[in-house]
């Protein structure tokens, strides 16, 4: 077994990188989408959440309103720094949870751990290989305001709470470089599967 953690910023193009990996065989993992789950209503989390930040962020449905929170923590570090206590630990546990059940039934699986702050948390030491995807700070500011309909200010300080992707870059083993064309960062994303496989059979 292969454990790749796949990382990069906001809007640098995880998600295609993702796709590929996942047509090409990979198992994914997605710290997003753990953390969507933690935060459904009958969870601990969303009751440690609510509790901390209050029911103003409570959708009408009981859920957790993440543009609302997002608002909030992407503009106060400390809260942001309580949120992260609160959730990444249990992230990590999820993650962890479903390796060893993959070890089981598909031990040569190369298993991908999509995680926009694999680096900040440090648990990027934790994977054999780390794929680091990038694009120009210009570039994600953009698909931002495009996707999200976030104001260029709203981009920048999301941007500017993860650490920058020349510095990312550093810890890759991979790079797969997503300012060009899509067609473009396809090839590279398989390419790079390639390798992975290769690593895999190695280990």
């Amino acid at each position: 077994m292969l454990l790749v953690g796949l990382t990069g910023g906001i809007a640098s193009g995880k998600s295609l990188v993702t796709r590929v990996f996942r047509d090409l065989g990979a198992h994914i993992i997605d710290a997003d989408r753990i953390v969507h789950e933690l935060l459904e209503p009958d969870q601990e989390a969303c009751k440690e959440v609510l509790d901390h930040f209050g029911r103003d962020i409570l959708l009408p449905d009981n859920g957790i309103d993440r543009r609302k929170l997002g608002e909030i923590i992407f503009n106060d570090p400390e809260k942001r720094a309580w949120l992260n206590r609160c959730l990444h630990p249990k992230v990590f546990a999820a993650y962890t949870a479903q390796v060893s059940h993959l070890r089981d039934r598909a031990p040569h699986a190369i298993v991908v751990f999509d995680a926009a702050l694999l680096i900040e948390t440090g648990f990027n030491r934790n994977m054999d290989k780390i794929v680091v995807v990038y694009a120009e700070p210009e570039q994600q500011i953009e698909r931002l305001m495009s996707r999200d309909k976030f104001t260029r200010e709203q981009a920048l300080v999301r941007i500017d709470s993860q650490m920058p992707l020349s510095e990312k870059r550093q810890y890759a083993d991979y790079v797969i470089n997503n300012t060009g064309s899509r067609a473009d960062s396809e090839r590279q994303a398989r390419e790079v599967f390639e390798k992975l496989r290769q690593d895999e059979e190695r280990a």
